[in-house]
């Protein structure tokens, strides 16, 4: 029987626990003979990454999931502080068993350990260390040598005068993990290293390398040189540049690569000739208004590989990416027949067989396994507990524009969803505007219980693919270059708007919230200056906003820019201005000093060992709205870094934030104790 009450305080059976469970992430899939690996953080540990397996019996028939990596070993590297995949599989020197070693990045230490597949060598005795103690060496993005005895890699060296980066080869048997100088350079010369590919034959290596200030979504180059060594300077250049954003080399054969661009506006496949002055230019596989790749944030996945008959795995898509197999001869595409409507853009290939992490509007992220033409197998799946599917709120991707001539903002419409409850005739729902991070990022209609919990007891979320955003083009993504803190804001506020104005969201009952960037961009929307609907810079009569919430975003400008990690220490020159040039900029559109009587209450929820968006940024914006009176809380949590990893941290952010929605806008959610509002 229905009941009849107010939006936000609807009953769910989707608790903050369901959610916390469900933040399991399954990451960059790779295969090893019969069986696919992938990354799998838990969060009932801590937040560690072990690498789990799944393989198929004598019948063909797939075997449950197993854990390779035991407790208390954790596989995350920190290169670029974001990491990525932080760990390979190795034929196994001697030995029956599956015939695979694990070789991966150990968090704590973060050197290199090998640890033997069952039946091999060492087998039993536990992970080995490849690489030596100290010296501030962390490991990413590897790859087995031509020879099979070495790990080709890019290591981060971090000490006191500062972060250098090359392309190393980490021998297999050992050597290195008491000699340092056993590590062999292959590339040196540039502020980042990724991709390393060795050739066919083993007599070249190709990568991508790029320099402070750019990202790699800005300008990257892709160069080929001996495998015995050799600096960026005196290897080839084949593709790329300061705006030419090049990614993810794949040797075609000895003399030519597989490489994504964004020379046409769009990250497109490309052949290029690996020599220096050849004559044939980049020949585009299939050239789209679309994109072929996600923005580089973490080492280690490639959004396409070669198939044994010499097609094409790939993601692509705009706004969203999904799985086809590209024929590289005609160009034609063929969209893989499953129910997944999304996948991300690491994928492992190996003869016939592809593997994927990807999900839907309803169905949580999969790590799946399949074959062109062939079913999709299900290795692994989020533990997702919805008990109807009546409780998720079905996606729409819209495009909204608060005025007719405004800009047009891309994002997905969440309305709220319970078959228990309605609300009293005339009420219209609040509605929670989110804000990915990044901001070089995007958000994409997978089943998401987070959203789930909020729109299944009558909260709306507006998921906002603000200017900026990855997936629609380079234009799209550079209106905001020197925007941030105007583009995103006014996008975000937009879409407010706009879903306010059609009737369908609470005018009095909107809020933003978001997590690091999008944590800036939630601040800078309800204390920078309020944009008018139009764009033309006017302050608006009353805020948009009536609450907003933070996860460890950046609130002042200037601090971060001079204390960031190396990677993204030059962001902002993009994002803002250079400084000292740019300074006015910087101190126009930080939170910190434009908090005022307009300023809605805040929502603060940061960890304690967070290296990229330090407490500091939380505390500042906190004294900030006290010294004016604001309401807020400030929720700091030990041992938490940037996104939080602890399922007790995402229990009571969760139950914090819903509590804090209800007491700023009015309803009374049950079931989760009062947010204390300085």
């Amino acid at each position: 029987m229905t009941t009849i009450a107010p939006y936000g305080t609807w009953e769910s059976p989707i608790s903050a626990a369901d959610v916390a469970r469900g933040k399991a992430r399954m990451s960059f899939p790779a295969i090893a003979g019969d069986e696919v690996w992938w990354q799998e953080s838990r969060p009932a540990e801590a937040g560690r990454v072990t690498v789990m397996a799944s393989g198929r019996d004598g019948g063909g028939r797939g075997r449950a999931p197993r854990e390779l990596l035991p407790a208390p070993w954790y596989a995350r590297t920190r290169v670029h502080e974001y990491g990525g995949r932080a760990y390979l599989p190795v034929p196994s020197a001697s030995g029956t068993g599956d015939g695979y070693d694990l070789v991966f990045a150990n968090f704590t230490d973060q050197r290199l350990y090998l640890l033997a597949s069952p039946g091999g060598e060492g087998a039993g005795a536990g992970p080995r260390p490849l690489t030596p103690a100290g010296g501030g060496f962390r490991f990413a993005d590897m790859v087995l040598s031509p020879d099979g005895r070495e790990v080709w890699c890019v290591r981060e060296t971090v000490s006191g005068g500062g972060v250098r980066r090359a392309i190393v080869a980490v021998p297999l048997d050992g050597s290195a993990a008491g000699a340092p100088d056993a590590v062999r350079v292959l590339v040196t010369g540039a502020d980042f290293f990724a991709y390393p590919a060795p050739s066919p034959d083993g007599t070249k290596l190709a990568w991508i390398n790029w320099d402070h200030p750019r990202m790699p979504w800005d300008g990257t180059e892709l160069r080929v040189g001996p495998a015995t060594g050799v600096t960026v300077a005196d290897a080839t250049l084949v593709m790329g540049g300061p705006q030419e954003s090049v990614l993810a080399p794949a040797w075609r054969d000895d003399e030519s690569l597989y490489a994504v661009s964004d020379a046409s506006g769009f990250w497109n496949l490309y052949q290029v000739a690996a020599a220096a002055g050849a004559a044939a230019r980049p020949r585009p596989l299939c050239p789209r208004a679309e994109e072929f790749a996600e923005p580089l944030w973490w080492l280690g996945g490639r959004p396409f590989g070669i198939l044994g008959d010499g097609r094409l795995a790939v993601a692509h898509g705009l706004g969203e990416l999904r799985l086809s197999v590209l024929d590289p001869a005609s160009g034609t595409l063929t969209d893989a027949d499953w129910e997944f409507r999304v996948v991300e853009g690491a994928l492992a290939v190996s003869g016939t067989t592809i593997a994927a992490v990807a999900g839907g509007p309803r169905i949580p992220w999969s790590v799946v396994r399949t074959s062109p033409g062939g079913a999709a197998e299900v290795l692994r799946q989020q533990a997702v507990a919805a008990p109807d599917p009546a409780y998720l709120s079905d996606p729409r991707q819209v495009q909204l524009s608060a005025t007719p001539n405004g800009p047009v903002v891309h994002a997905l419409v969440y309305p709220p969803a319970n078959p228990d409850a309605t609300a009293p005739d005339g009420e219209l729902p609040p509605f929670m505007v989110h804000v990915h991070g990044g901001p070089t990022s995007n958000a994409v209609p997978v089943l998401n219980l987070e959203i789930a919990y909020f729109t299944s007891r009558g909260i709306g979320v507006i998921d906002v693919n603000y200017g900026g955003s990855t997936g629609y083009g380079r234009a799209y993504r550079e209106r905001l270059r020197g925007q941030w803190g105007v583009v995103d804001v006014t996008d975000a506020m937009n879409a407010a708007l706009a879903l306010a104005g059609s009737g369908e969201a609470d005018r009095r009952r909107l809020a933003i919230r978001g997590g690091s960037a999008g944590g800036w961009t939630a601040l800078a929307a309800v204390t920078s200056a309020l944009w008018s609907p139009d764009g033309g810079g006017r302050p608006v009569r009353a805020p948009v906003f009536a609450a907003a919430v933070s996860y460890f975003g950046v609130s002042d400008l200037r601090p971060f820019a001079a204390t960031t990690h190396d990677f993204e220490s030059r962001y902002l020159d993009g994002l803002i201005g250079p400084l000292p040039e740019a300074g006015a900029r910087y101190d126009a559109r930080s939170p910190i000093g434009h908090v005022s009587a307009l300023t809605c209450p805040v929502l603060l929820l940061q960890g304690l060992d967070d290296p990229i968006v330090p407490p500091a940024q939380s505390e500042v914006i906190a004294a900030d709205l006290a010294a004016h009176g604001i309401r807020y809380a400030y929720i700091a949590f030990e041992g938490e870094s940037h996104g939080f990893r602890k399922a007790e941290t995402t229990i009571t952010c969760l139950e914090s934030e819903l509590a804090f929605y209800g007491q700023i806008m009015d309803f009374t959610p049950p079931g989760v104790p009062p947010v204390k509002l300085s």
